[in-house]
């Protein structure tokens, strides 16, 4: 299984008056971590919208374990939980400049078509990421 790792260096703007990353910016995060997975696998986003399709979350799951603060740098890693052809589960985690572990979490996600929302085949529309998201899971 690939996991992708993005590095990132905290911003004063994402804490709040306790120093500590202000809880929504987890999400933000993941998505970065989202985003450069998709990027490992040779593959963009930005690509798919342009075909009229996005993928859009149906659900989102975060457990905080430990606080992240200011000037510190971030991992966060990420990787295909479960894939079955229609919805990506993405999991991730993300690890403080100590490497302890500050979040855990899952995003799933569905394609669907811009203009109208229903659902998509990334298997028959998207042959090339359905082929690389099967190997993911091995």
């Amino acid at each position: 299984m690939h996991i992708s790792e993005k590095e990132i260096e905290v911003r004063y703007a994402e804490t709040d008056q306790m120093g500590v990353v202000y809880h929504a910016n987890y999400l933000i995060w993941m998505e970065l971590g989202r985003t450069k997975l998709i990027e490992d696998l040779g593959f963009r986003y930005a690509d798919m919208e342009k075909q009229g399709i996005i993928s859009p979350v149906m659900d989102l799951e975060i457990n905080y374990k430990s606080p992240v603060r200011y000037g510190e740098k971030v991992k966060i890693k990420t990787w295909i939980e479960n894939y079955d052809g229609l919805r990506v589960i993405y999991g991730y985690e993300i690890h403080n400049e100590s490497n302890q572990l500050s979040v855990t979490g899952f995003s799933k996600h569905v394609c669907v078509k811009k203009e109208n929302f229903r659902p998509i085949s990334i298997k028959k529309r998207f042959p090339d990421w359905h082929k690389a998201y099967e190997e993911m899971k091995k």
